[in-house]
């Protein structure tokens, strides 16, 4: 059985900084996409970032893309979202996600994923 636990959500400042992880356990993640989501009051879950475990490719929603940093520890089967310049439309319940597959296309909606994390909130003050 998969298990995902984020940590590292929490308040900051906008322009600020934060690091999020998602320790994954339970598989050998050699063929797994792993992904963040956010989800904000009133909205539905987005993409964040993904990465292919074993290539280490990545891929960033538009929004994010020069801001966020998604990477993985193999070792300790850790996925990170290192978020900079934070806005307050950050603000929002953070997401890991995993796939058991990695293909040709990233996997950018939330029903292509196939286990959850409890998701940790951030929330970015103006």
């Amino acid at each position: 059985q998969v298990q995902l636990v984020e940590s590292g959500g929490g308040l900051v400042q906008a322009g600020g900084s934060l690091r999020l992880s998602c320790a994954a356990s339970g598989r050998t993640f050699g063929s797994y996409t792993m992904g963040w989501f956010r989800q904000a009051p009133g909205k539905e879950r987005e993409f964040v970032a993904a990465i292919t475990w074993s290539t280490g490719s990545t891929y960033y929603a538009d929004s994010v893309k020069g801001r966020f940093t998604i990477s993985r520890d193999s070792a300790k089967t850790t996925v990170y979202l290192q978020m900079s310049s934070l806005k307050p439309e950050d603000t929002a319940v953070y997401y890991c996600a995993a796939k058991m597959k990695s293909g040709s296309s990233w996997y950018v909606s939330f029903n292509q994923y196939d286990y959850w994390g409890q998701g940790t909130q951030v929330t970015v003050s103006s």
